[in-house]
């Protein structure tokens, strides 16, 4: 388009508003303003669907406003910005505006509002949220042209006010060539404060009469955020309350009164509502979960399915996540996913730990994340969710959980099972997501009916938790750093198959030997048995709490037990020595002795068994001894 027929275009428009300023004002409730015409386009088409009287105008200087109106007076533009808020129609932000802000019209197609007409000729229920979807105007013009007709006052032809609105949002010739995609929708900016008189506080009390008890509650937690107001949340606006308010008007420059007029209760809200921006909480319908719920969209997407899970991962710079779980099972099923889902990076350890019959709850926090989990049982359905966020983001973080559990449904529909990928398989992944590992893995073995395990001291320096195969969190009751044992406690009192039987008498140099470990650190779930020969009753320079032994050990297997040819514990296979510069053939290993062992647990409480040597078990008896006794012992 020429140059002077923008400047014209826009002349108008500043004409236009100055005509409105000298008649009668109207009222419009702004609910929501873009920085582009396709934006606004799809935007008014939106709110069209199920709201009367959809308007939308340029605003200038590159925005479009899409407002619901007009109005005869002010009153009845916020009475009916009360009621479309509280039903959720409008954002929270949304406001009254005066006609007189707005240029050209671009929607409804083809009509033009008259700003100054009679209220009476408008629809009176203009604003009213309506159950029943609008019909959609999509087909009356390209969604990329949309069209206002010329006036009196303003003689241009529709195609003339088209193309000068394409135009200014399409600077570049080649974009005007073709229509440009609707952008994904995007957060409206936040509002000026509009120009509108303070109501005197009778008003104020009449506007607040009116309000339901959904909208005092909202008042009261919103107080509450802000730091003014410790109370009940109950409704009920009493001299606690009111001495709350005072404080917030005080706080924010307003006068003292105690009772907020409708732009001081907007101004908090829009405060307390602000930590939410950008993050696009929206519902999500996964039909394949079967699960609805609000999500913060503006900060997750959709990933992959990974049975039972659908992932969610970051979009942004935030490191959120949001899992949703969807499986069919029982009881014996919700307890395996309680038991599989600790494991997860995602679940810190320290936190919350809750479950019955019908689901469970886990929280976690650490110094990088903090995570909430809630999973509920019905009808053959397990079904829940997982919420990841940053850790010292706790306002955003307790208000995004806040609105998903507030907004969770079940529909129909349970994720299938097979729904795994190829990548999500591995030995250190459950269903795609990393399994939290331990600082190192060492073995143990049972020592005493109650669960008592003895392990290398080694094995659980410096650990800030302990387990015992990988389950059961243990307490290390006792050491000895000269025979270089630990002694454990499990938390919870255990039923080992089988608790060692310590040797007692002399054994005979030569004979064989078998050390019993989690060589591999785990990876596989049963300890290997290691066989070599007692090479010594004492250490290479005549230490007498040790045995030398002849066996190609791992690093796994220190602290578990060595086992003489009849299945009984003549000791506990230490760590190699990395210090000292020495370098000792691979089939040098050592172990604590068995007797002084048992001197140390005594010492501790713990009354350990003892039998002579004698006679030689099979190796598959011995294998299966070893498996009973052994234990993964990790350091987390």
């Amino acid at each position: 388009m020429p140059r002077h027929l923008i400047s014209l275009v826009f002349a108008l428009v500043l004409l236009g508003q100055g005509v409105h300023a000298q008649q009668e004002e109207r009222f419009f409730i702004q609910v929501e303003a873009r920085t582009s015409l396709a934006g606004a386009q799809s935007s008014v088409r939106q709110f069209s669907q199920r709201l009367n009287n959809v308007n939308g105008f340029s605003l200038g200087g590159g925005w479009y406003g899409v407002a619901v109106g007009p109005y005869a007076d002010r009153n009845e533009a916020e009475a009916f910005l009360g009621e479309l808020m509280r039903s959720g129609a409008i954002p929270p932000d949304s406001y009254v505006e005066t006609s007189r802000v707005y240029g050209r019209q671009f929607w409804p197609v083809g009509a033009q509002v008259d700003l100054d007409a009679p209220q009476d000729a408008q629809d009176t229920t203009a604003g009213a949220p309506q159950p029943e979807v609008q019909p959609s105007q999509d087909d009356a013009a390209p969604t990329d042209t949309a069209q206002a007709p010329a006036t009196e006052e303003q003689p241009l032809t529709a195609d003339d006010l088209a193309a000068a609105l394409a135009e200014e949002e399409q600077p570049a010739p080649a974009e005007q060539q073709q229509p440009a995609p609707a952008p994904e929708p995007q957060a409206a900016p936040e509002p000026a404060a509009p120009a509108i008189p303070e109501e005197t506080p009778r008003e104020a009390r009449a506007s607040e009469a009116e309000l339901d008890r959904e909208a005092r509650d909202m008042l009261q937690i919103a107080l509450q955020w802000a730091g003014f107001y410790e109370g009940r949340i109950d409704g009920a606006f009493g001299p606690g309350t009111r001495r709350s308010m005072a404080g917030w008007q005080e706080a924010n420059g307003y006068e003292p009164t105690g009772v907020l007029t409708s732009r001081q209760r907007a101004a908090l809200l829009g405060q307390y509502n602000a930590v939410l921006d950008g993050m696009g909480m929206a519902d999500r319908v996964d039909q394949r979960a079967g699960i609805v719920m609000q999500m913060p969209l503006g900060v997750v997407e959709f990933d992959r399915y990974e049975a039972p899970f659908a992932i969610y991962g970051s979009k942004t710079d935030l490191p959120a996540q949001v899992l949703l779980i969807s499986q069919p099972g029982d009881r014996d099923t919700l307890n395996g996913l309680y038991e599989i889902m600790q494991t997860l990076e995602i679940v810190p350890v320290e936190g919350e730990r809750r479950r019955d019959n019908a689901g469970f709850l886990l929280t976690g926090a650490n110094s990088r994340i903090v995570s909430h989990t809630e999973v509920g049982l019905r009808d053959g359905e397990i079904k829940g969710f997982t919420l990841v966020w940053p850790a010292n983001d706790e306002e955003r973080r307790s208000r995004v959980l806040a609105l998903m559990q507030d907004s969770y449904q079940r529909i129909p529909g349970v994720l299938d099972p097979a729904t795994v990928s190829d990548d999500g398989q591995s030995v250190d992944l459950v269903s795609g997501l990393k399994v939290r590992t331990p600082k190192g893995n060492g073995s143990g073995f049972f020592v005493a009916p109650g669960g008592a395990v003895l392990t290398s001291a080694d094995a659980v320096a410096q650990c800030e938790r302990v387990t015992i195969n990988g389950s059961y969190t243990a307490q290390v009751v006792a050491r000895d750093a000269s025979l270089g044992v630990a002694l454990l406690r499990p938390e919870e009192t255990l039923a080992p198959r089988r608790v060692a039987q310590f040797a007692t008498g002399t054994q005979r140099l030569q004979s064989e030997v078998a050390v019993a470990g989690f060589s591999f650190g785990g990876v596989l779930t049963a300890p290997t048995l290691t066989f070599g020969t007692l090479e010594d009753t004492r250490g290479l320079s005549g230490e007498p709490q040790v045995k030398r032994l002849a066996l190609s050990a791992m690093p796994g297997d220190a602290g578990g037990p060595v086992f003489d040819a009849g299945g009984s514990v003549m000791g506990m296979l230490l760590p190699r020595e990395t210090d000292g510069g020495r370098q000792l053939p691979d089939q040098v290993n050592f172990a604590a002795k068995g007797e002084m062992i048992l001197d140390f647990l005594r010492a501790n409480g713990v009354t350990a068994g003892s039998q002579v040597s004698g006679g030689i078990m099979e190796p598959e008896d011995l294998t299966a001894l070893a498996t009973d006794m052994t234990v993964l012992v990790s350091c987390w």
